[in-house]
């Protein structure tokens, strides 16, 4: 079973580098970092959060691949989606810290190179 388990991660987690693939190239490199260190965060939970991080990320992964599209991001249409109080509520406040500093990134004006 655990074996299995492995799998399925392994597939969730190519999932998404590959959805990324479909968002600008900014979005792209905080998703895939992002994704990368919360994989890596969570490589030892336990079954119980192991069900409800893998029940996450995979309607993130079903969510993204709907705001996509087929042939990427499509215009005047939103990429995630909008937290309501009740939500930002339930966060712990490492969960908040996190959320700001996507916000800050995501933000900030483009680097020249």
């Amino acid at each position: 079973m655990a074996q299995g388990h492995v799998q399925r991660v392994k597939l969730l987690y190519k999932t998404i580098l590959k959805l990324h693939r479909g968002l600008p190239a900014e979005l792209q490199a905080i998703g895939n970092s992002y994704t990368r260190d919360e994989f890596k965060r969570h490589k030892k939970c336990n079954t119980d959060e192991a069900a409800v991080f893998m029940n996450e990320w995979t309607k993130y992964a079903i969510d993204l691949s709907e705001q996509l599209g087929l042939r990427g991001p499509k215009t005047g249409r939103d990429i995630g989606e909008h937290l309501d109080e009740s939500a930002l509520e339930q966060l712990r406040d490492e969960q908040i810290a996190q959320l700001y500093e996507l916000h800050l990134a995501a933000t900030a004006p483009p680097k020249k190179d």
